[in-house]
């Protein structure tokens, strides 16, 4: 947004300068710059166009009392010295617009003023100081320069002003913008200064309201869902205790108990979502070595290849939950999982890989969109919540975490965990 104000007060300061300077230049060859030598020696060169005018077709001897008369001089040619092509060309054009049609030449002398020859029709050359120029002398470039220089520095600073103050609403959105953390929340702003920053302060803090208010209502309807799962799950139970003993029943009692598991697991996650002491220091490598013993347990092929210890400041059953996730959609989508959790000078890295097929590039983004299966037709019965990886990335980046997947040269699959290294980490590993 600082770019954008900048951008706009160049582009106004910038648009006024040349408008002034082009405004000054047509001023100034149209009418010449006021008491310069342009306008002097312009009402200077209208006695020697009047002068020429009644000599030109004098007689010889008459045009001689008439040069004296005026303080001019007759001459057989005119002045020796360098012609200047440019300003002999200009006075021509001047004195043929008062009607005397003849050539001009002014002439740089070595010492003194350059002087201008007037051809007259008898062959001799009117001679005179009262010389014209096409523009301005070199000096005044120096003083249009720093009109200009003038002028540029008092707009842009009137422009710029005018632009920061106008652009504050912007600015005041792009850091609230930046300011929303991965759950969502926005510290109210305070709602005071010109009036449209006040407006624009008002429509955010109702945005964050809304918000806020959104996701506490599905915080809510996710508690209530998996409260109101326990009654029926266990009059299921109960009803299941009188089916004789066999194989069916194991099932029946096996699935209550995963049903059981994912309700308790809904509401956990929802308090930990508005408890906001739910955040402490964890091992992650202790969270994995649950999860890898857990999953094998049940048949998966999954096996810790590396495991430095490693403490990140999360949400420990939302993190586990999310991890577990991520695990056995490599175990059962890529065959086999294997975890390595190491640590950097400033993170904290998981890395699952797999042995499966891999994902085509064009569809490794759309693997977080919720309900994506690259396969459709794959209807893989896996065990536990089934967050899906949507879910998954979305609580990791509450937890201050990114999760990238990308396809391994060798085949098959890598998701990558980077949660922060907590500073103290030392204190609690020990």
């Amino acid at each position: 947004m600082r770019g954008l104000g900048i951008r706009i007060a160049a582009l106004l300061t910038i648009a006024i300068v040349v408008v002034i300077a082009l405004v000054t230049l047509l001023a100034v060859q149209l009418l010449g710059p006021p008491g310069g030598p342009m306008g002097g020696g312009y009402r200077a060169f209208d006695r020697l166009a009047l002068a020429s005018a009644l000599l030109f077709d004098a007689s010889p001897s008459e045009a001689d009392r008439l040069a004296a008369v005026h303080g001019l001089q007759i001459a057989a040619g005119p002045p020796e010295g360098r012609e200047l092509r440019q300003e002999s060309d200009a006075a021509s054009a001047l004195l043929a617009r008062r009607g005397v049609e003849t050539a001009v030449v002014i002439i740089k002398a070595k010492d003194g003023p350059p002087l201008s020859a007037v051809k007259l029709r008898d062959g001799r050359w009117l001679t005179s100081a009262e010389t014209p120029h096409g523009g301005p002398p070199p000096r005044d470039w120096i003083v249009f320069a720093l009109w200009l220089l003038l002028i540029a520095t008092g707009t842009g600073g009137v422009v710029m002003f005018a632009v920061l103050r106008v652009t504050q609403p912007l600015r005041m959105l792009e850091r609230a913008a930046a300011a929303v953390g991965p759950d969502g929340e926005l510290t109210p702003l305070p709602e005071r200064g010109p009036p449209e920053v006040r407006a624009a302060a008002q429509a955010i803090n109702r945005l964050s309201s809304g918000l806020r208010n959104a996701m506490e209502s599905r915080m809510r309807l996710v508690a209530a869902a998996g409260h109101d799962l326990r009654t029926p799950m266990t009059r299921m139970r109960l009803r299941t205790e009188f089916i004789p003993e066999s194989e069916d029943r194991d099932r029946w009692l096996a699935d209550l108990a995963e049903l059981d598991r994912i309700a308790d697991s809904a509401i956990r996650l929802v308090r930990e979502e508005v408890d906001p002491d739910a955040r402490h220091p964890a091992r992650i490598d202790a969270l994995m070595d649950d999860i890898v013993a857990e999953l094998a347990e049940i048949g998966l092929d999954v096996r810790m290849t590396r495991a430095s210890p490693a403490v990140s400041d999360v949400r420990p059953h939302a993190m586990k939950r999310a991890l577990r996730n991520l695990v056995v959609n490599a175990a059962t989508h890529g065959q086999a999982a294997a975890v390595a959790v190491t640590v950097t000078s400033q993170s904290v890295i998981v890395a699952i890989e797999d042995s499966g097929p891999g994902i085509p590039d064009a569809l490794l983004e759309r693997v977080f969109e919720p309900f994506f299966r690259v396969d459709p037709a794959r209807k893989a019965p896996t065990p536990g919540a089934g967050l899906g990886m949507a879910i998954a990335r979305e609580i990791i980046r509450r937890n201050s975490g990114e999760l990238a997947v990308t396809n391994r040269p060798a085949g098959g699959l890598v998701q990558v965990v980077t949660l922060p290294l907590w500073r103290a980490s030392e204190e609690a590993i020990a």
